[in-house]
């Protein structure tokens, strides 16, 4: 899989563990500003913790380092096709199907969104502008319901009357004090993002729900009789909008807004219970990052190099060699050794040295390729070729291939540690070969030589 699937990935899973985690401890509750700050982290967290690197801050506690060693076992795969054959040009057909799919929705919505934000903001310029009650307001030109855009809010007020305007205005104001819109805005474009994904959408509803429920309160909390107010509301739930992209007075379904208001209020032991999310978040964030902490944690199959996330290089036999080929990918696995808990890396008896310094394999900042292990595995994807001549034979398996990452970040001393055929391990070793200068790692702030490994699997199909 691409980096990029693998983060598109990570953002969906976080976006449906979210909305689960949200309807299950809060989806009840009356707090509604700790509710409101909670689905922003939701939606700011599910796009930004793909890419945190906290590999560094726990590499030191030993219970994640035993599950991270256990995850070496498991790395994920970075599949690489070789020659086209039908098969694969079929294979990749549907592939780009697909990302036609998604791509015309992305843009499909972006146009309907760009499309409502130029109505709202061309009628902002079109409509009058008057002050009710000490509120500025833009006066609709027919009946449609009320509503508000950041700063702006849009009323028709000979459909009101003077206590239902006052009602109106102290809703929408608090619409445009607290910016609602821009919690609107986040949730309309995470969901064009991910609009396939049916939890972004409840997310988003969930979030405009929320809103409401805020400015309902403050209307309550200001006076007005709770009961006139949700007639009102019942009266208004039938005209049409004027706009889409807003904070709506009468937004649907109203029969939550109304239990909301009369809802016993929430007890304030009720609000330790959001101290649930850091486990929440901090679990993701380990998970997310296992692949990076996996990188620096030796194992006692590879005692001495950093093993990075294992490239697939998928490749297309004739039917007839299929079975030997097989055969011959079970011999050339190699096999793992169990990992016993605690045990202490395994160290060479005769370091590896280079311009008379030892080349180390776990250091405290380790070295990165540019751009990071995602473009690492990006790099190597697109490089890598499936020698045709193995495809023919039917010849596949495991090349573990190492090299130093030098003080300057070049890439020196490259190696076959296991080898499959000369053609499979020319071609990794080539592809070491091309990569550019890394950034070096550091060892108690000096620049230091790490050996790394990586394991690039042929694979035939």
């Amino acid at each position: 899989m691409y980096p990029e699937f693998i983060y598109f990935l990570k953002v969906n899973i976080a976006l449906v563990l979210f909305y689960a985690f949200y309807r299950l401890f809060f989806y009840s509750d009356t707090f509604f500003n700790l509710r409101r700050g909670m689905l922003q982290i939701f939606l700011l967290m599910a796009v930004l913790y793909p890419l945190l690197d906290i590999s560094g801050w726990v590499k030191e506690y030993k219970p994640v380092t035993e599950a991270a060693t256990l995850y070496v076992a498991m790395l994920p795969e970075v599949f690489v096709n070789a020659s086209k054959t039908p098969a694969v040009q079929a294979k990749d057909l549907i592939t780009d199907l697909l990302l036609i799919a998604y791509w015309s929705g992305v843009v499909l919505l972006g146009i309907r969104f760009l499309f409502q934000l130029g109505s709202i903001l061309l009628m902002s310029f079109r409509c009058k502008t008057t002050w009710i009650n000490g509120s500025k307001v833009h006066l609709l030109n027919e009946q449609a319901g009320p509503f508000s855009f950041f700063q702006l809010v849009f009323v028709h007020p000979q459909s009101h009357s003077e206590k239902e305007l006052e009602e109106i205005l102290t809703h929408e104001q608090t619409h445009a004090r607290q910016l609602h819109s821009l919690d609107v805005m986040l949730g309309e474009l995470l969901t064009i993002v991910c609009w396939f994904n049916p939890f972004v959408w409840l997310l988003k509803r969930e979030v405009r729900q929320n809103l409401e429920y805020l400015a309902d309160q403050t209307v309550i909390l200001n006076g007005h009789d709770r009961k006139s107010y949700q007639y009102h509301l019942l009266g208004l739930a039938n005209q049409k909008a004027a706009a889409n992209l807003y904070n709506s007075f009468n937004v649907l379904p109203l029969k939550n807004r109304i239990r909301m208001m009369n809802k016993k209020r929430s007890h304030d032991i009720g609000r330790t219970k959001y101290l649930l999310f850091v486990p929440l978040a901090a679990t993701l964030m380990l998970v997310s990052n296992m692949n990076a902490v996996a990188s620096i944690t030796p194992t006692d199959s590879q005692p001495r190099d950093t093993l990075m996330s294992e490239i697939v290089v998928v490749g297309y036999a004739p039917a007839d060699q299929q079975q030997a080929a097989n055969q011959q990918k079970k011999v050339a696995q190699p096999q793992k050794k169990a990992v016993k808990k605690g045990q202490p890396p395994i160290k060479e008896e005769k370091p590896r040295m280079l311009n008379g310094e030892e080349v180390l394999t776990v250091v405290d900042v380790m070295p990165m390729f540019p751009g990071g292990d995602h473009a690492l595995m990006k790099f190597i994807a697109q490089t890598v070729k499936y020698p045709v001549e193995d495809q023919k034979s039917g010849t596949q398996g495991r090349v573990i291939a190492s090299f130093t990452v030098d003080k300057k970040g070049n890439i020196v001393d490259p190696e076959i540690l296991r080898g499959v055929s000369p053609s499979l391990d020319a071609e990794a070793l080539r592809v070491i070969s091309l990569m550019p200068v890394w950034q070096p790692g550091k060892q108690d702030g000096k620049p230091a030589n790490v050996r790394y490994t990586v394991p690039i699997t042929f694979r035939l199909q």
